[in-house]
This record gives structure tokens, sequence and C-alpha cells, in this order.
């Protein structure tokens, strides 16, 4: 079907809604009555020339076998297809025999809809398309919409027509009928003004993809294909697969049997897949409707390939609670082996953010993946994604975890990255995963990517977001680049560049770089003040206390209902727990024993500003020893807290001393991959006595991170980025975490020198002239 020919069948069945429904329906509700009937048609039409042999079959079936039930096999055959229909109607039936009344219309018409087998009965179901029919017979359309989709001047069979002029109508193929759907289907979406996450896949793209994943192995085939998409859509990804590696006058001409299995969640769209599985003599039964995400609804099984258009950016958190118990991953598609820094394996979340589900989906087909014990060939993927896929997340995140696990196991063959607005409902730059778990022997450990940002072809006019498109020269072009395998210099502004990475070169560790805590501590009534109140509820007691006095410690209840109503009159957060802190007299006991405390502390240390707070700390711990006052850890910590800061100035502050000598050293120096002279760049320092070492509280306002590329050594970097700018910074290595993310952009970035002044001089000039001093007025330079 050519372009022109599509764009007719589109245009008319629009009309149908503007012609019909306008004064039934609200505009975005067409879509409700458009998209089944199309459907419809479609399937009838195919019944129509079966539609005697079906009912001879019916026939014998009832009166000569005397069969209390079909037998749904002889009904098939004669159908010729995997549905079929045992009513005496067909949609052209209905209208030739209509009359004026509504009611004998619609009765005929739910008599034909329950004619149909069981497969097509669902499709009709998801559709809701009874209550579509009964609400047009009321309102007087439905023989105006049955009289569009009867036309004479439409053709959407299989078979070549000739509309009442003579003129011929070119069939509707299985392929062609997907595009017309899903290109109403966007239009009815932008009717809506709907944002989906789901972007329909233009055909050049799945032709691009389908030669990427079978071309290589074409003559490596097995004998029984099995192809899966776990977001199929309407099926179009699959059903161009199988055309592709099935075409009898293509380059592959498969002769072994091809299964296709797919999930969708819309309704909708899994009607239409559904009713292309059948149309074209797949079986349905392998088309299911539901979230992928929620449901491992093909668990056990692995397939040869898989391709897929997941959605990106659309938020998977209605699926959360049947993937994750709190923090725990409950489904194994998402919990992966990774090793840490130390080469420890542990189990790992692999789960992206709530807001963007679509690595999900690759997960889903990694794990559905042949190993190659199964088949010589393995499982090839193609899926595609937007940009955050490549860098999104941080270094043991969901994201980044999803990336090592598939790079560090060598499945990631090469990505693609396409042209912007590529797509019909979307602008944004996408790229073709491509995965293998059977790498040829030059590919292993290595990725390729593909800029091919800048081939395409623009269209002549829009489709929606998409302006572009990629020409069979343009795929040729990116398969070539893909089988030779080599970095390919950019030639000219809109040429393919390449380039070949180690796994490796994706990785990074980041490494925590500590700082020292220098403190200054002064006991003064100011600074120990505060801690009367609990820092949570502060405002609240303190209000309390400054209006109430001692009475909040002497009675408490009774100013408990004036306290909770300021608080809701100044819209404090105060939960329940929080709430009832505040009213428990332990909560203001508590405090006050801290407060008294502090001035115990404050009248036997005294006023004097300590620029050592190691020396501060030890007065403290005496004073405390010699009163005999007994502090929990965290009471204390509020104390210090309170009468310390941070300063530049003073001293650092002491962690603790430990001795390192013999094999604990070694082990040390052995786990930390280091000299003894080297110990200081990961935070132990030699104090000065035999085996002693000072290890330093850190700060961590100071805190920062390193993010070092996993082919370099993290100390050589130190000493080269870090040490010079920051002298008493130390690694923590035991933070250190391994990320994975992938820049396109710094790859394939293009320097572009800025124009010469004296060039846009002229052009401001030349302008300045066609505008006749226009801009000389306004720059008041005239």
């Amino acid at each position: 079907m050519n372009q022109s020919v599509h764009n007719r069948l589109i245009s008319f069945i629009w009309s149908i809604a503007d012609d019909c429904l306008r004064d039934v329906y609200v505009r975005g509700k067409y879509r409700d009555v458009i998209l089944p009937m199309v459907v419809l048609r479609r399937l009838d039409a195919l019944l129509e020339p079966t539609k005697e042999v079906v009912m001879e079959e019916l026939a014998f079936q009832r009166d000569e076998a005397g069969f209390t039930e079909w037998d749904e096999t002889g009904l098939k055959d004669a159908s010729g297809y995997v549905f079929y229909n045992t009513s005496e109607w067909t949609l052209q039936r209905l209208y030739d025999t209509a009359t004026n009344s509504q009611q004998i219309l619609q009765a005929n018409f739910e008599d034909y809809l329950n004619g149909f087998s069981p497969n097509v009965k669902e499709i009709i179901e998801k559709f809701k398309l009874k209550s579509q029919i009964r609400h047009m017979a009321t309102k007087d359309v439905l023989l105006d919409v049955l009289e569009k989709f009867t036309s004479p001047h439409i053709n959407l069979t299989p078979f070549d027509k000739e509309d009442p002029d003579g003129r011929k109508l070119p069939p509707l193929s299985n392929l062609g009928m997907g595009y017309v759907f899903e290109e109403l289907i966007r239009k009815f979406n932008e009717e809506n003004n709907e944002e989906a996450g789901e972007h329909f896949t233009p055909r050049e793209v799945i032709d691009l993809m389908t030669h990427i994943v079978f071309d290589p192995i074409k003559d490596q085939l097995p004998p029984v294909m099995t192809i899966y998409d776990p977001a199929c859509g309407s099926g179009g990804m699959l059903t161009e697969a199988q055309n592709f590696i099935k075409d009898e006058e293509g380059a592959i001409k498969a002769t072994g049997d091809v299964y296709l299995y797919g999930k969708e969640i819309n309704d909708e769209t899994y009607a239409i897949c559904k009713s292309d599985m059948m149309i074209k003599g797949n079986n349905p039964e392998n088309i299911r409707v539901g979230s992928t995400l929620s449901t491992d609804e093909f668990s056990g099984n692995t397939f040869d390939f898989m391709l897929s258009n997941p959605p990106y950016g659309k938020s998977w958190s209605t699926d959360l609670k049947y993937i994750k118990d709190g923090k725990e991953i409950i489904d194994p598609r998402f919990v992966i082996s990774l090793k840490d820094y130390w080469g420890n394996a542990e189990e790992v979340d692999a789960t992206p953010r709530s807001s963007d589900g679509q690595l999900l989906f690759l997960m889903e087909m990694v794990n559905k993946m042949k190993s190659t014990d199964q088949s010589p060939i393995g499982s090839r993927i193609a899926s595609v994604h937007n940009g955050s896929s490549l860098f999104t997340g941080d270094a043991g995140g969901g994201e980044s975890n999803i990336r090592r696990y598939i790079i560090e196991n060598d499945l990631l063959d090469c990505i693609i990255q396409l042209p912007n607005n590529l797509f019909y409902n979307t602008g944004i730059t996408t790229y073709i995963w491509v995965l293998s778990n059977a790498k040829t022997a030059e590919r292993k450990g290595k990725v390729i990517l593909i800029d091919a940002s800048e081939r395409y072809a623009k269209l002549r006019k829009n489709l929606g977001n998409k302006n572009c498109e990629f020409t069979p020269e343009h795929i040729k072009e990116i398969q070539e680049a893909y089988a030779n395998f080599e970095t390919l210099e950019r030639a000219g502004e809109d040429g393919l560049a390449v380039k070949v990475f180690d796994n490796a070169d994706f990785g990074y560790y980041k490494v925590t770089i500590d700082r020292p805590n220098r403190l200054k501590a002064q006991f003064t009534a100011e600074r120990i003040a505060d801690l009367r109140f609990d820092k949570s509820i502060r405002e609240a007691m303190q209000w309390a206390y400054e209006t109430y006095g001692e009475q909040v410690y002497t009675d408490l209840k009774s100013i408990e209902k004036e306290l909770l109503d300021w608080c809701e009159k100044n819209e404090l957060d105060l939960n329940a727990k929080k709430r009832k802190t505040l009213t428990n007299p332990a909560t203001w006991k508590k405090q006050q024993d801290i407060l008294n405390t502090a001035t115990q502390l404050m009248e036997a240390i005294g006023t004097e500003e300590y620029n050592d707070y190691n020396v501060f700390l030890d007065l403290v711990n005496q004073e405390l020893k010699k009163s005999k006052t007994k502090l929990s850890a965290s009471e204390k910590n509020q104390i210090l807290g309170a009468i310390s800061w941070y300063d530049e100035t003073a001293e650092k502050v002491i962690k603790k001393k430990q001795k390192l000598s013999g094999d604990k050293l070694d082990q040390l120096l052995h786990r930390l991959d280091c000299t003894e002279e080297q110990l200081s760049d990961y935070g132990y320092y030699p104090s000065g006595n035999k085996d002693e070492y000072i290890i330093y509280d850190n700060s961590s306002d100071l805190r920062d991170t390193e993010n070092v590329p996993l082919v370099e050594n993290i100390h050589d970097y130190f000493l080269r980025e870090v040490q010079p700018h920051v002298a008493e910074a130390w690694i923590d290595l035991d933070k250190t975490k391994i990320g994975y993310e992938i820049s396109f952009n710094k790859y394939f970035y293009q320097h572009k020198p800025l124009r010469p002044i004296e060039e846009v001089s002229a052009e401001i000039l030349a302008l300045e002239k066609e505008n006749e001093g226009l801009i000389m007025d306004i720059l008041s330079l005239a």
C-alpha cells in the first residue's frame, strides 16, 4: 500500500466520525466506535468469501451430526482462519436488509456479533462494542455508520476490488491494516491531547531492527523460531519480523516455523493485535492482555528473538506492589547478582525509579533469553529506548545496576542513535539497544555505538511529530556499519559516525573522598538553651514554654488542648507520633534533664572557647565520670552538637587511634592494595608512636565523590586529580560503588568553531540595510 492510498483510507475513515458521530459523541469518544468498527469490518471482509461453507458446516454439525456444541476445528477449517462466524449475517447483509427500524437493526447486529467464535468475542468485549451498538441504535446513527463501513469506495479486504466507477481499489495487507489502525490511534490521541508513553514504531525503524537482529545469523536460523514482544501494541513489530524472515522474495526466505508471542496492556491495541494474529493464521492464544511488569506471563519460556518498543517516561507505580514488598524485590526477574568493589557477590535491586519503567521491559527480555546450550545462536534482542536509559541513575541505583548487569555479562552488542522527530508522537532522541548472548569472537567484550542521528530524509508533510524517515539506503548503510564493526569517522554533517568500545569503557567507580572534621567548642548559656526542646518539635515546645513557663513540667495535661490547637492553627506538620511526643511529660522531663546536665558541665568546664575539640571532649568525659552522670549516646550528642561548630582553623577531630602491625597490617595493605607509606591516602595517619595510626572523624558536609573510570587505578586518579587540590583528603574505599553509563554526546561530540566576528558583523550590517536602519535606531547608534 503506497502512501497516497494509506492517506486516502485514513481520511475516509476519519470522515465517518465527523459525518455520523458528531452529534452523538464528544470528539474524544469517536475512537470508541471507529477503532472496533475498523477491526470488525476487516474480520468481516475476510470471512465473506467462505461464509456459505461455514454455514454448510454448521448445518452439518447441527442437523446431521446432532452436535449440541459446535466443533470449532471444523468451523475454522471451513472459514480458512482461526476464527469464524455462525450467524446468518455479514455487515453487508445487515446494511442491505436494514429498514428504518433501528431496533431490528440492533437486534440483527447483536445476533451477528454473537455468532463469532470465542476468540473474536473476546476482542468485541475488550472494545465494549455491544454497548456502542446499542448507543448508536438509540441515537439513530447505526445504519449511517454501517453504510460508511460497507461503502464500495473503500477496500478494507486483502483482495483486489473495484469501486462503482470501475476504479481499482488495492488490497489492504495485514501490515497495511496495522498501520491504518495505528495512524487512527495516533490521530485520536492527538484529538484527546494525550501524551501517552507509548509510541508507535515507524515502519522503517522496525525494518532497521529486523535487519540488525536477523541478518547476522540468517544462515543459522533454527527450524522453529519464537519471537516475543513484551509491549506488543497492535503487533506490528511481531508481524513485520515474521514477514521479514519468511518473505519468499526477501533476503532470508526462512522455511522454518515462526511463533509469535506478545503481551499488551491496552485493551484496544490488544484487540487489534489478536485480530491480526487470527487474520494471519498465527496462534492468537500467544497474545496475552495485561501488564507485563506485574505478571510474568511467559514464566519459564525463552525466546530466540525479541523486538520491542516499550513505553518510556511512563510511571510503573501501579505495578510496584507486584514487584516490591517494601524494599524487598519479590519478582525474580528484577533481582540480579553483582559483585561489590571487593569482589563479593550480592543480590541487588534491578528496578528503576517508579516514574519510568522502560528498563524493566528490557530486563523482562533479558530474563527470557535462551542460553547457548539451548540454541547456538542464543537470543537476540532489539529494543527502542529514550536517552534516559543510557545514563539515568547513580552508581548502585536500579538503572545503573541494570546497565552494569547487561554490560558485564557481555550482552550489549550495539546501540544506534536515531534521528529526532522520527516517531509520530514524540520528537525526543531515541536509541535502539541490540543485545546478544552469543556474540562472535571479534565482538566479545566490546560494544559498537552508531550515531545515525544525522542520517535521514525529510518528509514532504509531517505526520504528527514525525518529520523525517530512514530511506532503504540509510538502513543498508547502518546495517553495513553494524556488520563491519569498525570505527567510522563522520563524513560531512549528515554522515554516520561509528565507534567501538571495550565493555569496561562505560564503567566507573564512584569513590567517596572524605576530609577531616575540624570543630571548635564552647559552653555558653545561649548555645545550650535550645537543649530544652526536642528539635523535631522545637517550634511547638518553645511556644508552650514561653507561654506557660514551668507549667509545662508540672501540669502539661491542662494545656494540652491549647497546645494542639496552636499547632493546628499554625499549620505545623505534626503526625500522630509527634503529637504524642509533644504531649508526653516524659519528653519535657528528658529535655530538661539534658539541659540541666549541660548547665552542670558548663559550670564545671567554664565558657572558654576550645580550638581543639579532642581536648574539650576529654574534659566533658572526665566531668561526666566525676559526677557519675550517665547519658545515652544520643543525649550526649545533643549536648556536643549544641556547643560545637565547624571551623577550618580548628584542630582535626580524632575518631580513634588504632594499632596496626604484623598480619593485621598486612591484611589491611592487601585489602587496600597499597604500601604502608600510602596508608594516609586511605585515612590511616601515623600518630608518631610505633604501629599506631590515627583515624580522623570525617566531615559529612565536606564529603565529596569522584567518578573514576573502571580502566583507571583509583589511587593514581586520587594523586592526580584530588590531592593537589585538597591536601588532607583521603579515600574511603568501603563506600566505593560501581556504575555504568553511556554518553553518546561525549563520544560523538564535534567541536564547531565560532564564526569570525567580521562575518557576524557583515551579516548584521546586511540585515540593518534590509531593515532600513531599524537596528541602529533600537541600539541608539544612529
